[in-house]
């Protein structure tokens, strides 16, 4: 663990864009890096429930492999000003690794890439684990919203301007 908390990535990995033939290892991944979530929201959260087909062919899914496995995925969407993250998972079997701060450091680079200033986010507020470690890697909160498609639901918003400091 580093002297910020914050878990280093001990092993090999590579990033690669995620292929059609890709996607049920999207769907199984996914639904697996957020099912204990299912108990706390009272239903699946909305990555679970997304079609990726889309997403996948229009460049927008990135996976994560390690060992030739398939360790985690992080998905993004081009806005004019930004880049959204619309999730990020990482197999129950990976967490602990440093793979979801990989992924946001890939979040920051494909910005970059992009020639943008920021990278976006949004979560359940009820995800509490999450926005703990997206505060520490630098992620700023920009306001809280219900959530739109689910009755009850609290969204929170959070920004990182690539200028400001990364942890790990």
């Amino acid at each position: 663990m580093g002297k910020d908390g914050l878990i280093t990535v001990q092993s090999r990995f590579s990033v690669r864009l995620a292929r059609p033939e890709d996607l049920a290892a999207i769907v199984a991944l996914t639904q697996a890096a957020y099912a204990p979530y299912n108990a706390i929201l009272d239903a699946q959260p909305i990555p679970v429930t997304e079609d990726y087909a889309p997403r996948v062919a229009q460049g927008g899914v990135w996976l994560l492999e390690s060992d030739a496995a398939l360790a985690g995925l992080i998905t993004l969407e081009r806005h004019p000003d930004h880049v959204m993250i619309f999730s990020v998972a990482v197999a129950p079997c990976s967490q602990g690794k440093g793979f979801g701060i990989a992924l946001l450091k890939h979040a920051d680079e494909q910005a970059r890439l992009w020639g943008l200033p920021e990278v976006r986010l949004y979560t359940n507020a009820k995800m509490e684990r999450n926005i703990a470690l997206y505060l520490a890697y630098g992620f700023h909160e920009t306001g809280r919203r219900p959530n739109p498609y689910r009755p009850g639901w609290i969204l929170v918003d959070m920004a990182k301007p690539l200028d400001r400091p990364t942890a790990a």
